[in-house]
């Protein structure tokens, strides 16, 4: 078993939840990334399929849980993103920008 990857994997996962925990509180869509939340995702989705065709062990399984925490505060920052445009709040591209 790859411990130091396992505590590796479990480090960056805590700060997942707090991601989600200020999403939810906030309601708000600044200071959020989608091109960083995507490269995310696709990090653990990669090293998801490492795990599976090239060296099967229990790390998959928290690659899995963090890249459903990031799924989730995905799915959260377009539900927020909906709200500010409904409240009139939100910035668009080209302000976001400058």
């Amino acid at each position: 078993m790859p411990v130091f990857e396992i505590l590796m994997i479990v480090c960056f996962g805590f700060a997942w939840p707090i991601n989600l925990y200020n999403s939810v509180r906030t309601r708000s869509t600044q200071g959020k990334n989608l091109l960083f939340q995507g490269m995310i995702v696709l990090a653990y989705f990669f090293g998801m399929i490492h795990k599976l065709f090239f060296a099967r062990d229990l790390a998959v399984w928290f690659y899995l849980l963090n890249t459903c925490m990031v799924v989730a505060d995905l799915v959260l920052y377009f539900v927020n993103r909906h709200r500010e445009i409904k409240r009139g709040q939100a910035r668009n591209y080209t302000q976001a920008i400058s």
